[in-house]
């Protein structure tokens, strides 16, 4: 669902909390997030609803960002099911030009030598980057303190949750 055009906002305002709070699950798997953006209404602009949401990412805590990586595939790899946020990542995955078998295999190993590392499935907003700026920053990142990682981890789901907003409310 978007709320293109005119009157979006007033639209978003007159759902329910239940009907709000469902539209913005899909966008990260934390339920704190989406109920603490749909607290804020009635919003009087998408630029208030932005800075909601990015505020309320602030909140995140190391088991919320662990329970909304559960909802991500690895990356390269096709997201299966009919879910929406299933859908979400096949749409940011797709612009991704995967074609090289060496890129495949070298995403493939940097994923499991990550996984490994960290413990969780790797993370980047892929929506505007090419494969191999997404291998440079695998690579890069397998180099990163826990800390480090835990920081940069939960910057790029708040990004990518933020992206999906703006889908929803364009600008």
């Amino acid at each position: 669902m978007t709320f293109e055009g005119s009157g979006s906002l007033s639209r978003f305002n007159a759902l329910s909390e239940f009907e709000a709070v469902a539209l913005l699950r899909p966008l990260v798997n934390i339920p704190s997030w989406a109920k603490t953006v749909s607290d804020g209404r009635p919003y009087t602009s998408v630029e208030d609803v932005l800075r909601r949401a990015e505020a309320a990412c602030e909140n995140w805590q190391p088991e919320d960002i662990t329970q909304a990586l559960s909802s991500h595939p690895r990356i390269g790899e096709r997201a299966s099911g009919a879910s929406k946020e299933a859908q979400l990542s096949r749409g940011e995955q797709a612009t991704l030009n995967i074609s090289q078998q060496a890129v495949i295999d070298a995403l493939h190993d940097g994923n499991l030598r990550y996984e490994q590392r960290f413990g969780r499935v790797f993370l980047i907003r892929a929506k505007g980057r090419s494969s191999e700026e997404i291998l440079d920053n695998l690579q890069r990142r397998l180099n990163n303190s826990p800390d480090a990682e835990d920081q940069e981890t939960a910057q790029q789901l708040k990004e990518i949750t933020l992206l999906r907003l703006k889908e929803i409310f364009p600008l």
